[in-house]
């Protein structure tokens, strides 16, 4: 509890991720995780011993909870708002990550020369999903820069991705469904080819909301679409396989 309380800071708050026994420091007052997050570390893939990137990682999130999921070697997140790689540092010290986790601060644009060419087998990202054609409101405005392609796009992240995979190095983004052939055109044309996709839907009788994408550096054109993702019964209460991502089943 001495340890929780003096890597807090004022306005912040510590979350249960109801696994692992893991927690995450987060700020309501900037950017919280959400669905899409823990939706994307069950639907990514790291094998036993591989090198795992989060571009992009805010507090943290996917990193610990693929930490907590998988069997990794070594996890990294790259963020480049200090205030959000700081709680993100005082998550992993906090679950006792420190040996197999790194959060850097930097600018996705410049990723690979951050991290080196094929130096990863895996890469995440929850990027922003709405096109930043009004510019940047505000430099310190961490919800508009969170939600807006307003420092990084699509492109920045495909292109540094390719070079920071290694050969048949395996690619997961969570994204929204009305920028879908966008997307799918881009991953094609940058060299990591769609290989998996899952659509998520709030409810059966409504249209998705979220997509779910794997990619492979240099693989070949033949696409994998997964059975829906359903969130939540017509009575507003979460599906039974909501709850397992969750780690709530049985609740």
């Amino acid at each position: 509890m001495k340890q929780e309380e003096e890597l807090l800071r004022d306005g912040e708050r510590l979350d249960d991720l109801q696994i692992g026994g893991y927690h995450i420091i987060q700020n309501p007052g900037r950017f919280c995780f959400g669905m899409d997050a823990v939706l994307l570390s069950g639907f990514a893939r790291v094998k036993k011993g591989e090198r795992c990137l989060d571009l992009g990682t805010g507090t943290g999130i996917l990193p610990i909870l693929l930490a907590a999921k998988t069997e990794g070697r070594y996890y990294a997140g790259l963020e480049i708002q200090e205030k959000s790689a700081d709680m993100a540092r005082r998550s992993v010290k906090l679950n006792g990550l420190e040996e197999k986790m790194e959060i850097v601060t930097g600018d996705i644009k410049e990723a690979a020369s951050q991290f080196g060419a094929a130096s990863f087998q895996v890469i995440t990202t929850n990027p922003p999903y709405m096109i930043g054609d009004h510019g940047l409101k505000n430099e310190n405005d961490a919800l508009y820069i969170a939600r807006h392609e307003a420092l990084c796009t699509l492109d920045d992240i495909l292109r540094e991705s390719r070079k920071i995979l290694a050969p048949k190095g395996r690619f997961y983004m969570v994204h929204r469904p009305f920028r879908l052939p966008e997307i799918l055109a881009k991953m094609s044309a940058a060299g990591i080819e769609p290989k998996r996709m899952r659509l998520v839907y709030p409810y059966v009788d409504k249209e998705p909301n979220m997509v779910l994408v794997e990619g492979l550096k240099n693989g070949n054109p033949r696409m994998t679409v997964e059975p829906p993702l359903i969130v939540y019964h017509k009575d507003g209460s979460y599906t039974e396989e909501l709850l397992k991502l969750y780690g709530l089943s049985g609740a």
